[in-house]
């Protein structure tokens, strides 16, 4: 009988450890989509518990031209799904061998992707945000102001986002820098049709009323997106009474994995306004 009991209790045990394994679960290489023959994978972090939760599209950075959904933005996933978000880190076609537009269309392809499959990752499908750092922050931004209702989110959060590549031209002694080039398959030589191109893709050129709400998260001591990019973004949405938060980081530079160091808490930050802008349905 005792025997019995410590059997009982082994295999209580064993069901306990095995049910805390798998609430929580990470699925990798995921395919969304397939494009030029690329194959689109992404990867999702799925939180403990039943759902559903929101869905955070998470778009990593690179220049355009290189970075993995498992780099840059790769501290992020773990600690935003344990606050209760199902995210999903995806992967874009890069330049130069895949210009502009493709990239974002990526994007897109991945919002309308997860409308029709969050269920699988215990996501809410009515409430997404995309979340881009730096490249990936342009690419949200931009997918953000698309005129699609089959790929519009809820939310846009950009972390050090280039928004205007125009106002970075004069920094950049007015040519356009390589992965720009990289971008549009344009030469250095600034000439009326790259202006034109970097002017139309561009997300501060695409506000207008009734977008979601936007959050951005920028170091001010950035040496490669101008914080001021960030303020002039924020001015703009808000003359046209789009709720836009801008969350300043104190003498913080581009690089995403610093951050915490001059702003502890700004992931709490960002979470707080996330649970606020993708509330539970009533």
């Amino acid at each position: 009988m005792l025997l019995f009991c410590r059997l009982l209790l082994v295999l209580a045990a064993s069901a306990a450890v095995l049910a805390t394994a798998t609430a929580s679960a990470t699925v990798r290489d995921v395919v969304y989509g397939e494009a030029d023959g690329v194959m689109l994978r992404l990867d999702a972090v799925v939180p403990d518990g039943a759902g559903p939760f929101p869905v955070l599209i998470l778009i990593h950075g690179g220049g355009w031209t290189g970075g993995d959904k498992g780099g840059d933005i790769a501290p992020l996933p773990a600690p935003l799904a344990a606050a209760g978000f199902t995210c999903v880190s995806i992967n874009y076609r890069l330049a130069p061998h895949h210009r502009w537009p493709a990239c974002r269309d990526d994007v897109l392809a991945a919002i309308r992707w997860l409308k029709a499959h969050a269920v699988r990752f215990k996501g809410d499908p009515a409430r997404i945000a995309l979340v881009g750092y730096s490249a990936g922050g342009h690419l949200a931004t931009f997918a953000g102001t698309v005129v699609d209702d089959s790929a519009r989110v809820q939310a846009v959060v950009g972390l050090a986002p280039l928004t205007d590549f125009e106002h970075e031209l004069p920094k950049r002694g007015n040519v356009l820098g390589r992965a720009q080039q990289g971008l549009l398959n344009r030469p250095a030589e600034l000439t009326p049709e790259s202006l034109g191109l970097l002017r139309a893709i561009s997300p501060v050129n695409h506000l207008r009323p009734g977008l979601p709400p936007f959050l951005l998260v920028h170091g001010d001591a950035d040496q490669s997106v101008p914080f001021e990019q960030s303020v002039a973004f924020q001015v703009k949405l808000r003359s046209l009474d789009v709720r836009c938060d801008l969350l300043r980081l104190p003498g913080a530079p581009h690089r995403l994995a610093d951050w915490d160091k001059f702003q502890p808490d700004y992931l709490d930050r960002l979470v707080a306004w996330l649970r606020e802008m993708l509330p539970p349905p009533p």
